[in-house]
C-alpha cells in the first residue's frame, strides 16, 4: 500500500526533472485604457453605474472546433450582471461599440521591454481573440497582441532564463460576488492594458522560479511605467515532471508564495504518478473503472442517518447518490499535497461539474455521522468489495448529484493515465485546486475589427529611452551613486518607490541622507505595516511631504513613522493636519535647552557620581517631552555639553573658551 502521507522535504524537484515556465502580467501605467479612451485606472467608490446582464456562449474556431475550456464555463448555466462606472467604460467594455485604435503608449513600453531582452520585435503587430467565457470580458473573448519573440534575461545566480514571447493584452473585468445563478463583475478594470511575458520552460527549481519572477518584475518597475499595489501584477506557472503534464496554475500574486507553488505541484504530480502505477500493480484498467461504475440511489439507507448533511439534503428534496470506483481502495485518503487528498481532486471536479457541495468518499467513513452499518449498505448496493473498491456518495438534488458522480469516474479514469492536463488555481497555502480543463488551439482567432499596427523607427526609439537596465547594474548605481549599503540597495530595489527615492535623494542632499530615506521607504514602512498600520492607503505625495518636513526641519526625524501612521489611517488627512494633531511641530533651540537644564538639575547627583554615563538617564527625562518634534542627535549633544558643565563646576576647573 502508498505513503498516505505526502512530505514536500523528501522531494528533490531536480531529480524529478522539473520544468517552468513563468507567464507573467503587469498592469502598465498609461493615460488610457488598450481600445478606448477610457482612463486606465479603477473607479472610486459612489460612482454612477449602469447595470446590464448577459449571458455567454462558446463559438467554433475558424477549423469548426469549441474550445474544451469554453464548453466547460458555458455548462455551468451562470448569467453575469456587468455594473459599468459611467467614468472608467464606455461602451467598447460594453462590447455595443467595436475597439478603438490600439493604445501605443501601451505598445512602446512591451518594445522597451523587448529591447531589455534582445527579443525580435515584430514588423506588423496583430491583434487576436482568445475565448473567455467566465464573464471576465463581455465579448466573451480576450484581445491579444504578440510585439515580440525570443530573447534572454540572465538571473543573478547567473543562469540565463529564455524568453518566449512578449505581448500586450487588456485585463479583465473585476469579480464583485455571486448570488444564485447570476456572477457581478465591474468593468472599471476591464481593457486596463497588460504586458504578458512569458518563459521558456528552463526553471528547474523552485527558488529559480522565485528569482525569474523576482528579477522580471524588477525590470518592468525600472521601466518606472507600471502600476504597483496588489493585483497589478499576476503570475502564471506552466509546471511538469518527467512522466507528468504540463499543468497552468493561475493567478500568483504573492511572489514569497511562488517556491512552495512549484515545489507542492511537483509533488502532486509525483503522487499521482504513484497512484497510477499502484492502480496498474492491482491490475485495473480505465474499461473497469468505467464499466463497473452505475450510479445508484442509495437514499433508503439513510432514512434514519445522523449524518447532518445528508439529512438536511433529504429534507430538502435531494437524494443520495453512490457510485463504485473499482480498485480505488485506500487510495482516495491517500494525500498528493500538504492537506488535499487524492479524494479532495475527486471533490473538485464534482464541485465544478456538478455544482455540488462536496463529496463523501469512504477512505474517510465511517464519520461526519455515517455509521459502520450505513456504509455497509452502500457497498451492498453498489455490489462492491471494500477489499478492493472504494464508494463516493453526494447528497443533493438528484441531476446535480448525477453529473458530479460522472465527473468523479471520468476523474477516477484520468488516474490510469497519470497526470491529467489542467488549468488550476493557486491556494493561500501554496497548493491547489482543479480550476477547469486547459483550453486547446480551438481558443483563439484572428480579431477582425482592428486593423494591424505598425512597429516604426519613432516608436523603437520612444521604447529606447525607457529600456530598464539589469537589476544588478541598477543595484551596482545605487550603492555607488547614494552610497547605500548592499542590503538597503537590495531592499529598495524591490520597492516601488525607486523612482521617488532617486528623485528625493537628490533634491534633498545635504538635509536627509540618502540611507535615511530608503530606510523610510523599506525599513519603517516594513515595520508599520507589521503593526497593523495601512501602508497602502500612503500615496508618493504624502510620503514626500512628510520627508521634505523633516529636511526642512518642520518635524524631527523621529516624528516620520508617527506621521505615516497618522496619515494612512485618516485617509484625506493633511501632513500640516497630522503635525498639529499629533503635536509634532517643531520646538526651538531655546525650550530644548531649558528642558536639559531642568532635566540636568534634577539628576545632578547621578551626573556627579556616573558623569557622561547619566546621558541616557538625561535623555529619558527629556526625550518623551520633545520625540518628534526635535532631532534626537541635538538633544543628546546639549545634554552632553550641559552634563560638562556640571562636571567642570564641582571639580572647580575654569571653563573652557568656545
Amino acid at each position: 500500500m502508498m505513503e498516505r502521507r505526502a512530505d514536500p522535504s523528501s522531494v528533490d524537484p531536480r531529480e524529478l526533472g522539473l520544468r517552468v515556465g513563468l507567464e507573467i502580467h503587469q498592469q502598465l501605467a498609461t493615460r488610457r485604457k488598450l481600445f478606448c479612451s477610457c482612463p486606465a485606472e479603477l473607479s472610486g467608490e459612489g460612482e454612477p453605474s449602469d447595470v446590464f446582464v448577459r449571458q455567454l456562449r462558446p463559438t467554433r474556431s475558424e477549423l469548426g472546433e469549441v474550445d474544451i475550456a469554453a464548453l466547460f464555463e458555458w455548462r455551468k448555466g451562470r448569467m453575469y450582471r456587468y455594473h459599468a462606472p459611467r467614468m472608467h467604460s464606455c461602451l467598447v467594455e460594453a462590447d455595443e461599440e467595436p475597439p478603438h485604435e490600439m493604445n501605443r503608449e501601451a505598445v512602446v513600453i512591451a518594445l522597451a521591454m523587448a529591447r531589455a531582452f534582445n527579443s525580435m520585435v515584430v514588423d506588423e503587430i496583430y491583434v487576436m481573440r482568445k475565448i473567455v467565457i467566465d464573464g471576465s470580458n463581455t465579448s466573451g473573448f480576450q484581445r491579444t497582441a504578440i510585439v515580440a519573440l525570443g530573447g534572454a534575461v540572465k538571473l543573478p545566480s547567473g543562469k540565463t532564463l529564455g524568453i518566449q514571447s512578449i505581448a500586450v493584452e487588456e485585463d479583465a473585468a473585476r469579480k464583485l460576488g455571486e448570488e444564485g445563478r447570476f456572477t457581478d463583475y465591474l468593468l472599471d478594470r476591464l481593457g486596463i492594458p497588460l504586458i504578458e511575458i512569458s518563459t521558456a520552460p528552463d526553471i528547474e527549481s523552485p527558488e529559480e522560479a522565485y528569482e525569474a519572477a523576482l528579477t522580471i518584475g524588477q525590470m518592468l518597475r525600472l521601466t518606472g511605467r507600471v502600476k504597483r499595489g496588489l493585483g497589478t501584477i499576476r503570475q502564471d506557472l506552466n509546471v511538469s515532471i518527467k512522466g507528468g503534464a504540463k499543468i497552468e496554475i493561475k493567478g500568483v500574486q504573492r511572489l514569497d508564495l511562488l517556491p512552495k507553488i512549484v515545489l507542492y505541484e511537483a509533488l502532486r504530480q509525483k503522487r499521482l504518478l504513484e497512484i497510477r502505477d499502484e492502480l496498474r500493480r492491482r491490475g485495473v484498467s480505465r474499461e473497469d473503472v468505467v464499466s463497473n461504475a452505475s450510479i445508484v440511489d442509495v437514499s433508503d439507507v439513510f432514512k434514519e442517518t445522523k449524518s447532518k448533511i445528508i439529512r438536511r439534503s433529504l429534507q430538502r428534496g435531494g437524494r443520495v447518490l453512490a457510485v463504485r470506483l473499482y480498485g480505488f481502495a485506500g487510495l482516495l485518503g491517500v494525500e498528493v499535497q500538504p492537506g488535499r487528498r487524492f479524494g479532495t481532486e475527486l471533490a473538485d471536479y464534482a464541485r465544478f461539474w456538478g455544482g455540488v457541495g462536496g463529496i463523501f468518499h469512504s477512505d474517510e467513513l465511517p464519520g461526519y455521522g455515517i455509521t459502520a452499518e450505513e456504509l455497509e449498505q452502500v457497498y451492498k448496493a453498489l455490489k462492491a468489495n471494500p477489499e478492493r473498491d472504494a464508494v463516493v456518495l453526494v447528497a443533493d438534488e438528484e441531476r446535480k448529484a448525477r453529473k458530479a458522480l460522472e465527473a468523479v469516474v471520468e476523474r477516477a479514469a484520468m488516474a490510469l493515465e497519470g497526470v491529467p492536463k489542467e488549468t488550476r488555481a493557486a491556494n493561500e497555502d501554496g497548493t491547489t485546486r482543479f480550476m477547469r480543463p486547459q483550453p486547446g488551439s480551438a481558443r483563439m482567432y484572428p480579431e477582425t475589427d482592428i486593423p494591424p499596427l505598425e512597429v516604426t523607427e519613432d516608436m523603437l526609439a520612444e521604447a529606447e529611452k525607457l529600456k530598464p537596465p539589469h537589476p544588478m547594474e541598477k543595484m551596482e548605481e545605487l550603492r555607488r551613486r547614494y552610497g547605500l549599503s548592499d542590503d538597503l540597495a537590495r531592499q529598495l530595489l524591490r520597492s516601488p518607490y525607486l523612482p521617488l527615492f532617486e528623485t528625493l535623494a537628490e533634491e534633498l542632499a545635504g538635509k536627509l541622507s540618502a540611507s535615511y530615506i530608503a530606510s523610510v521607504f523599506t525599513n519603517i514602512l516594513r515595520s508599520l505595516q507589521r503593526e497593523g498600520v495601512p501602508v497602502e492607503r500612503l500615496g508618493e505625495e504624502q510620503l514626500e511631504a512628510v520627508l521634505r518636513k523633516a529636511a526642512e526641519g518642520a518635524v524631527g526625524k523621529d516624528a516620520v513613522p508617527e506621521l505615516l501612521a497618522y496619515l494612512a489611517k485618516n485617509p484625506g488627512a493633511s501632513v500640516e493636519e497630522a503635525i498639529e494633531k499629533l503635536g509634532l511641530r517643531r520646538v526651538d533651540t531655546a525650550d530644548v535647552e531649558r528642558l536639559v537644564e531642568e532635566a540636568v538639575e534634577k539628576l545632578r547627583q547621578e551626573i556627579l557620581a556616573r558623569g557622561q554615563r547619566a546621558l541616557s538617564k538625561v535623555m529619558g527625562a527629556v526625550m518623551p517631552k520633545l520625540r518628534g518634534r526635535v532631532d534626537g542627535r541635538l538633544v543628546a549633544e546639549i545634554a552632553r555639553r550641559k552634563i560638562e558643565e556640571v562636571l567642570r563646576q564641582a571639580s572647580g576647573a575654569p571653563e573652557r573658551a568656545s
